[in-house]
């Protein structure tokens, strides 16, 4: 079968014009623990929030729908279907569009992070469901990837971390040419930027919609610490310095505007929270950003809204969505408006 980017497919940036936006519901007790409720509440509120702006589907397990239903209200949908855990952005399909207007989507393998859980066959199976869902035309990748690991400009250059893609839990016979050849067969990109890593104790190793992503071809917003002290510091500043130094595929110098993390919070194991301003969704006419009673919430609402100032920036709180090891962006994907590419 031919690849995404000989049948003239590419995958759009995130502020390009959305059809709707996929969720999964909350399943893996384990996981969140005594913060299962509230972490529940959290998405019903992300998916409310979005809704204000463009359709919300809520994937549930078959025994979850009508809670999840019930909780999100009128103005988000439900789809039944097998699930093992609630991160839609790296289980779902990533969505590539073509110049007529068509939308298809690439399935990549899935290994639930490099097998963090071994229960994970069932969320392997949704990219597949949904595309079958929307009959739209699905290309079945020979890589294991998360959506959370790679972010597009839409004119070529990708963003994506090392110690995420090229960490040996995912793809051990691939090098970073491997990879790279790959990703501009199924994306549609001409360009990596590639970034050291993400934030402490982050379950992803170190997935990019943590630490950067791309608000307009040239601008990228990124998580910055300015505290040497801190175990983000030395990461989070090579980062800075790498994009700093970029060009992206049109030649363009890369402008990054820092936004400081927030002050460090650990779970009840002693684990930091991977918690980032940068986790955030892009809807239709909106920016819906996290918020998690920190200094820095109004510093990251107010650089937000100046890298997108023809957008509505809402805060939604979420800190109960990082108990679970991700964060507002982790849980949503975006499918672009278009007709299904058969």
């Amino acid at each position: 079968m031919a690849k995404p980017a000989e049948d003239g497919f590419f995958m759009p940036p995130e502020w390009a014009p959305h059809a709707r936006c996929w969720m999964q519901w909350p399943c893996r007790e384990p996981l969140f623990g005594q913060h299962l409720e509230a972490a529940r509440e959290a998405y019903a509120e992300v998916a409310q929030a979005i809704a204000e702006f463009e359709p919300v589907t809520m994937i549930a397990n078959p025994e979850h729908v009508v809670e999840a239903s019930l909780k999100c209200g009128p103005g988000v949908s439900t789809f039944s279907l097998p699930l093992d855990d609630s991160w839609c952005r790296d289980s779902g399909p990533t969505f590539v569009i073509n110049a007529a207007g068509e939308v298809a989507g690439v399935d990549w393998k899935w290994n639930a992070w490099g097998n963090l859980y071994p229960d994970h066959q069932r969320d392997a199976a949704v990219a597949r469901a949904v595309l079958d869902h929307l009959g739209m035309r699905r290309y079945a990748a020979p890589l294991v990837l998360e959506g959370g690991a790679i972010h597009v400009d839409g004119e070529g250059t990708l963003l994506t971390t090392e110690s995420c893609l090229l960490n040996p839990n995912r793809n051990p016979d691939l090098g970073r040419e491997e990879m790279e050849e790959l990703l501009r067969q199924y994306l549609g990109v001409r360009k990596l930027l590639w970034l050291n890593g993400g934030v402490e104790d982050d379950d992803t190793d170190g997935h990019i919609d943590n630490v950067a992503c791309f608000a307009r071809p040239g601008l990228v917003l990124a998580l910055a610490s300015s505290d040497p002290s801190d175990g983000n510091y030395a990461t989070l500043s090579d980062n800075l310095q790498r994009l700093r130094a970029a060009t992206d595929a049109a030649g363009r110098p890369i402008e990054v505007l820092p936004i400081e993390q927030p002050r460090r919070r650990q779970m009840e194991g002693g684990r930091r929270l991977a918690l980032s301003y940068i986790n955030f969704y892009i809807a239709n006419g909106a920016v819906i950003v996290p918020a998690f009673e920190d200094p820095q919430d109004r510093h990251a609402y107010d650089t937000i809204q100046r890298a997108f100032p023809d957008r509505q920036v809402v805060q939604v709180a979420a800190t109960e969505i990082v108990y679970g090891g991700g964060g507002i962006h982790c849980i949503t994907q975006q499918q672009p408006a278009g007709k299904p590419a058969a």
